[in-house]
């Protein structure tokens, strides 16, 4: 999977996290739609890869989804609150932790990136 050069967006979601199961058509659209931009999901519950491929995929997450939690490579908490997506510069630096349900408009803005256009 290669990330060099672009920005990561690490979203941490859950089956049972309702706003989480809203935002992922968000996030699915904004990485289809932005080259330089690579989503990766981490589910928040410490379950079974296998499990966490099964939830993925009957939520529709079209995005790679990690086994384990990169919070420690970044040297950040592991979030306390979901959904929280760690925005990752294209230097592998840790750039921002946003909070919430995201929209591709509030990920565009965040990312400073020009809205896709449809």
């Amino acid at each position: 999977m290669e990330t060099s050069g672009k920005i990561l967006l690490v979203n941490y979601w859950a089956e049972w996290c309702k706003p989480c199961r809203e935002e992922i058509p968000e996030l699915n659209a904004f990485a289809a739609e932005h080259d330089n931009v690579l989503v990766l999901g981490v589910n928040y519950d410490p379950l079974p890869a296998e499990e966490i491929a099964e939830q993925a995929e009957r939520l529709g997450i079209e995005f790679p989804v990690l086994v384990d939690d990169p919070a420690s490579r970044w040297q950040r908490p592991r979030p306390q609150v979901l959904p929280s997506t760690f925005v990752i510069g294209p230097d592998n630096r840790w750039r921002a932790t946003l909070v919430g349900p995201q929209t591709a408009d509030t990920l565009a803005s965040a990312l400073d990136l020009k809205p896709a256009s449809h």
